[in-house]
């Protein structure tokens, strides 16, 4: 699994840079020319019009999350069984950056509610599991700040990660489970109707954008995740000393 190399060496180090280099840069070319085709290419939908265009990061960046929770959920069933802190750090970073596409997803959903539906929110399954899941990824990261102790806050953080993933399967299949405002499946990967052709495609295009994207942001904050872990074992070190 790429996140879980030993990043120690010189060599891993520079090949993780590398492949933030790389996927950043992918990702920048594909959300451009993916930008082109949305408002140059494809027309405006037929009952929804041009606002049918928040679809092309609305559904991927709620894709990109959910998929990033799942991730850190296997991450930190990991870090309990092994007890290994590069797993920890791995679900630390996902978590943040899944929060981060969670929310956007949300905030591009409420636009296009508000303009189709005209109501910016509503309490329904998907919009209420979907608040769930968010408020259980913020918790993690305030768990994380609150705790000081490195194994007590890797340990209860990885349970809490737990949940957050569960529920992510609960946002997954209410559509199916409720029948409340969101609609059924409309890609026709699970099963629906699919959109119209072209547009569907456009929409996998910006999920491998964002999954890029979001890929480098992870690696990142992975270094950044171990750079501080180490840090905090020095202070500590020190106040023993004194």
């Amino acid at each position: 699994m790429l996140l879980m190399w030993h990043n120690s060496g010189r060599y891993n180090v520079g090949l993780r840079d590398k492949l933030i280099y790389l996927f950043a840069a992918v990702a920048g070319v594909l959300l451009v020319w993916n930008l082109y085709t949305m408002f140059y290419v494809l027309p405006d939908e037929l009952n929804q019009g041009p606002v049918y265009r928040i679809f092309f990061f609305h559904v991927p960046s709620l894709f990109v999350g959910m998929i990033g929770l799942l991730l850190a959920m296997v991450a930190s069933v990991g870090y309990l069984t092994v007890k290994d802190f590069r797993y920890d750090e791995a679900a630390a970073a996902m978590v943040e950056v899944a929060l981060t596409f969670m929310i956007a997803g949300v905030v591009g959903g409420s636009i296009w509610a508000r303009s189709t539906w005209g109501i910016w929110w509503t309490w329904d399954a998907r919009l209420t599991s979907t608040f769930a899941c968010i408020l259980l990824a913020a918790g993690y990261l305030m768990l994380r700040k609150a705790i000081e102790d490195p194994t007590a806050r890797a340990r209860l953080s990885a349970v809490l990660c737990i949940f957050a993933g569960v529920d992510v399967v609960i946002v997954w299949k209410s559509i199916e489970w409720f029948r409340t405002q969101h609609p059924a499946p409309v890609l026709a990967v699970r099963g629906g109707g699919g959109m119209a052709p072209g547009m569907e495609a456009a929409m996998y295009w910006n999920f491998l954008a964002l999954g890029l994207l979001a890929a480098a942001l992870v690696l990142m904050r992975m270094r950044q995740e171990r750079i501080g872990r180490e840090i905090d074992a020095l202070r500590r070190t020190l106040r023993e000393r004194e």
